[in-house]
């Protein structure tokens, strides 16, 4: 029978905080970034159902360029901004 190698305690609860993080930090920042999408694309326009997939389509776009700036901004394989994700 072979054995089962798990991780330690200490590396699970790092992970689990750095997830934690990284997890707010992506939900407020979709938040607001389909916020911005919306105000920008339907107020303008007179916000018909087109113009609300558009503004999904900023918020997906603002999403992108948030991941690009902090892959950028660190050496990291996250496209979180927290340091140490």
């Amino acid at each position: 029978m072979s054995e089962i190698s798990l991780p330690s305690t200490e590396t699970v609860v790092k992970t689990a905080a750095s997830y934690g993080r990284d997890l707010l930090e992506r939900v407020l920042a979709t938040g607001l970034q389909a916020f911005i999408g919306g105000i920008v694309v339907t107020q303008p326009l007179d916000g018909s159902m087109w113009h609300a997939a558009a503004a999904g389509g900023v918020g997906a776009g603002l999403a992108l360029v948030k991941g690009l700036v902090a892959r950028w901004r660190d050496v990291t394989n996250s496209a979180s901004l927290a340091k140490g994700v």
